[in-house]
């Protein structure tokens, strides 16, 4: 029996256009934010230490007002919704797993028919001054990455023999979790690097290229 297909997907500038935190703090400029998100992308400090200290420099009194831009300026990457369709009508499971933040990746996605339990993403708490960001998906014992959300934790649940493991990404939150992947479609960095690393991977632009190359693996197996 051929291993059913089951696809990680990214969110911040895969599914959206752009990288939905970026967009945030390019917004709302706290001082000292670039510095951490170099350091992030440079491998100096971990995704969930940058992350955290990113959102510890916005407060909470603009709470309404960092949702509601959130949410407003996020953009759709064109496909997107055929894609979905394409994976119900192929029986492929899709899963979201996102480094994006609860407070915009589930009102955006909530116009989609994704359900709830197959999207996981990091959670937030406005209760202090600052935003803290909560990590309910950490690390299991086989990543020492401190990934905040692990992606690979994922992959790794779902057990070779059994399953076709997908990845579909930009970034570098999505890398570990192409290390691990039978294949791997990407753009921008995780591209660069899957190109690098030699990793099994094409690159895409749009989710129409993402149902263009799936239609095509289908066609080889």
């Amino acid at each position: 029996m051929d291993p059913q297909r089951v696809i990680f997907c990214d969110f911040d500038g895969t599914i959206t256009n752009n990288d939905n935190i970026i967009s945030i703090f390019k917004y709302f400029n706290p001082p000292g934010w670039e510095a951490i998100k170099d350091n992030i992308l440079a491998q100096r400090i971990s995704i969930r230490q940058g992350v955290g200290q990113m959102f510890s420099l916005l407060p909470t009194s603009k709470k309404e007002e960092i949702i509601r831009y959130s949410i407003d300026q996020a953009e759709i990457r064109p496909g997107f919704a055929e894609f979905i369709d394409f994976c119900r009508k192929n029986e492929i499971r899709l899963l979201v797993t996102s480094g994006g933040i609860d407070f915009f990746v589930y009102p955006i996605l909530s116009r989609f028919p994704i359900p709830i339990e197959d999207i996981y993403c990091n959670h937030s708490d406005f209760s202090g001054e600052k935003i803290r960001i909560v990590w309910p998906h950490p690390c299991d014992e086989h990543c020492k990455v401190d990934c905040g959300m692990c992606k690979t934790s994922f992959i790794r649940s779902y057990k070779d023999q059994r399953y076709e493991k997908i990845v579909i990404g930009d970034s570098i939150t999505d890398l570990a979790a192409a290390k691990l992947a039978d294949f791997t479609i990407a753009r921008d960095f995780l591209l660069q690097k899957c190109r690098e690393l030699n990793l099994s991977h094409q690159p895409f632009s749009t989710f129409y290229d993402v149902i263009d190359i799936l239609s095509r693996m289908q066609l080889v197996k």
